[in-house]
């Protein structure tokens, strides 16, 4: 039990270390845009290569999870991302940017569904749920990452970009030591070198879709939606971003709690009914504050339907890397339309009837929760 508290410690440490790296990068995104020399639509199409990337490693690695030890996969892969932070910054023109956002989003593919596996791992040993945490601290990593990059605006990319890689990378290479070693039995056939997802595990992915397009509206157009549609200042848009990640990160903290006392069904129906009851409050929202408990809300309601998602996908089948893979590929995929879909939605007709749209993708996250029943127990792997 001793080595099972250390390995979900320094899985969190992983999990925040991919986190920071997301968030480090995000915020300098408007420094490697002037650097490279890129207008809003040009950088619009560079930002949907790391999604793209992403979606082309991921089916590769379900055969690596079978393929070699989980502890040394997780520890090479998270370092690869780390690594891969320094990428972004380098190139001078949009077409090495793109070229080194696709690598950069594959190595992001890859150590996410490494990791993940790892945290099921971990919740099968425990018994209990505990991967909502592990999300959580996902999150406090991208805020922490984020904050400190703002507070370095003033350095070359180029620089804080490497020095956060090096500091990140060392993290992570201390945590990995506690990991849990884990390998399939021998006797399993090894899964496709590329495998898109299976029959199973498709809807799951559509649960994944709802929640992931609807996280994506909260990021990417919360504060243009406070500003352009409710009228706050544009200090005061910044901010909604702040009160959606935090209302997220708070809930997935507490969401283990949550779905140890209602079970993972019943957990995501309530979620569903707190997320739609945000978006709707977004719809109707006149004023800042009632924006702002909107965006909450939804937050809330999300947070905790991600990790239940990898969680449950991860015990299907004997080759729980190649289910993961399958629904982060899902996931991935609405992450990275939800933000043109979104802006088409609001160019045609307005940005209030895009959170019509999020509204009711919540509602069919909250009906889809069956899907999520816990499986029948599987093989020992």
């Amino acid at each position: 039990m001793h080595a099972l508290r250390h390995a979900r410690v320094a899985t969190s440490v992983i999990f925040a270390v991919h986190g920071a790296v997301t968030g480090t990068f995000a915020a300098r995104v408007p420094w490697i845009a002037d650097h490279v020399g890129v207008g809003a639509g040009g950088l619009g199409v560079a930002l949907l290569m790391p999604g793209v990337g992403a979606l082309l490693a991921m089916p590769l690695s379900g055969r690596l999870v079978h393929r070699f030890d989980l502890r040394a996969l997780t520890r090479v892969l998270i370092l690869l991302w780390c690594a891969a932070l320094a990428l972004p910054a380098l190139p001078a023109d949009v077409y090495a940017l793109c070229a080194t956002l696709i690598v950069y989003g594959a190595t992001a593919g890859l150590a996410d569904v490494a990791m993940n596996a790892e945290a099921v791992l971990i919740e099968e040993r425990y018994g209990r749920s505990v991967m909502s945490s592990f999300h959580g601290y996902w999150s406090v990593g991208g805020l922490a990452g984020s904050a400190v990059a703002a507070t370095a605006t003033g350095l070359d990319a180029r620089i804080h970009f490497t020095l956060t890689a090096v500091a990140l990378a060392a993290i992570a290479l201390t945590a990995s030591f506690w990991l849990l070693r884990h390998r399939p039995e021998p006797t399993l056939e090894e899964p496709p070198a590329f495998a898109l997802p299976s029959r199973a595990v498709l809807p799951i992915g559509l649960v994944a879709l709802c929640a992931v397009f609807a996280e994506g509206s909260g990021l990417d157009w919360s504060a243009v939606y406070v500003r352009d549609v409710v009228g706050g200042s544009a200090d005061v848009a910044a901010l909604t971003v702040s009160v959606f990640s935090i209302s997220m990160a708070v809930a997935r903290f507490a969401g283990d709690k949550v779905i140890q006392r209602l079970g993972p069904v019943r957990t995501v129906q309530v979620a569903g009914l707190c997320a739609a009851a945000g978006a709707v409050t977004v719809v109707l929202a006149k004023h800042v504050a009632a924006a702002f408990a909107g965006f909450g809300l939804l937050g809330v309601g999300i947070a905790v339907v991600v990790p239940l998602v990898f969680a449950t996908a991860g015990r299907i089948g004997d080759h729980p890397g190649r289910s993961l893979a399958g629904v982060a590929g899902i996931a991935y995929g609405s992450g990275l339309v939800a933000p043109g879909i979104l802006g088409g939605i609001a160019h045609l007709t307005s940005l209030t009837t895009s959170f019509i749209v999020v509204t009711a993708l919540t509602v069919v996250m909250g009906l889809g929760s069956r899907v999520l029943r816990t499986p029948e127990p599987a093989s020992p792997r």
